[in-house]
C-alpha cells in the first residue's frame, strides 16, 4: 500500500490490531509531621490514568505504531480550511491546542473490527482545556461542508462533518466521511472534558479502507469511553 494510501485515518494505524492531593484533615499541611505530596509530572499523571487491557475485556490495547501516523507532530499538518485544523488533529491522533502533556492509546476490538484511539491531553491551567474544546466545537460547526488535511505526502479529504450526540454529558461528539479509492467511509470522533484533561476518542475501522471493497460506518464504543472516563474521575 502506497504511503499516500496509509495516510488515511492516521495512516490505518488499526493495522496493527491485526495481531492484536489530599492531605489529612486532621494535620495541617504545613505541619513537619504532615507527608509531602509525591510530585509527579503531566506525563506521568497520564500515564497513570490511561486505559489498560485490565480496564478494557476483550480489547488489544497498546501503542499505535509509530510508523503509521499521519503526521508526528500538529506542526506538520496543514488544512486548506484552518478553522478545521482542530478537527484533522482530533482525528489523527494529534493534541488539541498545546498541552503540557499527551498520550495515546488504541483499544481494538478484534479483526474486522472498528477500533478506538484514545488521546489524553493535560492543559494548564484548566480553564485552557475549556478553551480549547470550545474551538473544537466551533470547528465542527463551520467545516461541514469538508475540508483536506496534509502532511508531507501525506493527504486526507474529508467530505463532510456532522455533530452528533456523545456518549456521555458534555461531549463535543461529530462524524466524518472520508472517501478512499472511491469507497465513502464513516468515521467518528467525541472529545470529553474532565477539569484540565481532555480525552479524544477516534474510532475508525481500519480493515475496510484496507480490504478497499466496501464501506464502513465506525461507531464509538460506550464501554470504551466510559472506562476511560471513570479513570479520569477517580
Amino acid at each position: 500500500m502506497k504511503r499516500a494510501a496509509l495516510a488515511v485515518v492516521s495512516a490505518l494505524a488499526l493495522t496493527s490490531a491485526l495481531t492484536a492531593c489530599s492531605g489529612s484533615k486532621d494535620t495541617p499541611t504545613d505541619s513537619p509531621s504532615a507527608p509531602k505530596a509525591k510530585q509527579i509530572t503531566p506525563a506521568q499523571r497520564l500515564a497513570e490514568v490511561i486505559v489498560t487491557k485490565d480496564d478494557l475485556p476483550g480489547y488489544n490495547v497498546s501503542e499505535p505504531e509509530a510508523e503509521y501516523a499521519f503526521a508526528k507532530s500538529s506542526d506538520e499538518v496543514t488544512v486548506d480550511k484552518p478553522g478545521c485544523a482542530p478537527l484533522a488533529h482530533a482525528m489523527n491522533q494529534l493534541p488539541l491546542g498545546e498541552p503540557r502533556a499527551d498520550l495515546t492509546r488504541s483499544a481494538g476490538a478484534g479483526y474486522g473490527k472498528t477500533s478506538t484511539y484514545i488521546t489524553l491531553a493535560v492543559y494548564e491551567p484548566a480553564a485552557e482545556a475549556e478553551s480549547v474544546l470550545a474551538g473544537l466545537t466551533k470547528a465542527v460547526s463551520e467545516c461541514g461542508g469538508g475540508f483536506t488535511a496534509q502532511a508531507g505526502k501525506n493527504s486526507t479529504v474529508y467530505d463532510s462533518v456532522t455533530a452528533e450526540k456523545g456518549t456521555v454529558p458534555g461531549a463535543v461528539a461529530f462524524r466524518a466521511t472520508t472517501p478512499f479509492r472511491g469507497i465513502t467511509h464513516t468515521v467518528r470522533t467525541q472529545v470529553v472534558r474532565d477539569g484540565d484533561v481532555l480525552a479524544v476518542y477516534f474510532s475508525v475501522n481500519g480493515f475496510a479502507f484496507a480490504d478497499s471493497r466496501r464501506p464502513s460506518d465506525a461507531k464509538t464504543p460506550a464501554n470504551v469511553v466510559k472506562a476511560q472516563n471513570s479513570k479520569l474521575a477517580t
